[in-house]
């Protein structure tokens, strides 16, 4: 499969820069370029691009504004190109939540190949243009935080893993829970300087607290705790009576640090039987393990099922290996999460 690509960025350096990277790709085929949104408004009409590469900052219609409007009249394929400032880490995360499929940073395009494990912006957009591309669903207004009439059983938590596709799934399923949520310890692979903006996101749309998880935190009812990108992987440690959070520094797993394994294997070590598991969206296999290692300890384990995932790789991987007790569309997880953990 050729994957046919147009490339959207108003600097003719960049634009030239990406093209001579792709052209030394197989199966990559650059079959235009824009400048602007108006020019690439155009070239999807003529050409019917498989993937587009966006500039999150454009002149007139920016990035995000160019997507929005995409992916509600033509969902189409998009991989945007950031910068991993604090300011591009939240245009990037609106991004992803708009339905972009995943962000690559434009400074690792004049890093050789193989210089790191992270996938290429070839891999990105061979795994784009087999990807489920959808306009994003309407959400409503912030909510209030007031204490629902769900009750949490006091032993119960929840773990999720989630990688490519995740920010969007996350958002949807989290902003179902109800202020005072089981404890809930999340990995979504993401760089270190998205994780904080993310967090933040979540925390203004969701009832209980989101926040980075930190090294000792105890687990609580009400607070959902993300691992923070970069270089530690997120466990969880005490004994089943008082769970915290630790932050690991150790070699990647799977490609990844954090990793969505090394959480799952820490939760079915601490809290077996009394845990609940989910692994959404993403690319590749890490939390399949994982959430076996759960499930034999007696934990619940969901997997997001294909017609609801972006990229159908980690819950695939999950259910084949016999670590998904049940598959289920996305709309469905959270309300089975939370009756799992309903005193």
């Amino acid at each position: 499969m050729t994957v046919r690509t147009l490339i959207v960025d108003d600097s003719p350096a960049m634009t030239a820069m990406i093209r001579r990277k792709l052209a030394a790709e197989p199966g990559i085929e650059v079959i235009g370029t824009a400048a602007d949104a108006h020019e690439a408004r155009a070239q999807i009409k003529a050409l019917d691009p498989d993937v587009v590469t966006l500039d999150i900052e454009m002149p007139g219609i920016n990035g995000l504004d160019f997507l929005e409007r995409l992916m509600r009249l033509r969902p189409t394929p998009v991989v945007m190109l950031s910068t991993l400032t604090s300011q591009g880490a939240e245009a990037s995360i609106a991004a992803l939540e708009l339905g972009a499929f995943d962000c690559f940073d434009k400074a690792r395009l004049n890093r050789p190949l193989g210089s790191t494990s992270a996938p290429s912006l070839a891999d990105l957009l061979r795994a784009a243009a087999r990807s489920r591309p959808h306009a994003p669903a309407a959400r409503a207004a912030a909510p209030a935080r007031p204490t629902s009439a769900y009750a949490p059983h006091r032993d119960r938590m929840i773990a999720i893993g989630a990688s490519t596709g995740g920010v969007e799934a996350l958002i949807a399923l989290l902003m179902e829970f109800p202020a005072n949520c089981p404890p809930t310890v999340i990995v979504q692979h993401m760089p270190e300087s998205f994780t904080p903006s993310f967090a933040a996101r979540l925390h203004r749309l969701c009832q209980p607290t989101v926040e980075e998880a930190r090294p000792g935190a105890v687990l609580e009812v009400g607070k959902i705790y993300l691992a923070p990108g970069g270089g530690r992987h997120l466990e969880i440690g005490g004994t089943d009576a008082r769970r915290y959070c630790r932050l690991v520094e150790d070699a990647k797993v799977n490609g990844h640090r954090p990793s969505v394994d090394r959480l799952f294997h820490s939760v079915a070590k601490i809290a077996g039987a009394n845990a609940v598991g989910a692994i959404l969206a993403g690319m590749g296999n890490d939390g399949a393990a994982g959430l076996k290692a759960m499930r034999a300890t007696g934990s619940i384990t969901f997997g997001q099922d294909e017609a609801t995932s972006v990229v159908y790789g980690m819950p695939a991987v999950a259910y084949q290996i016999g670590a998904v007790a049940e598959q289920l569309p996305l709309r469905r997880i959270a309300p089975r999460l939370l009756a799992e953990c309903r005193a």
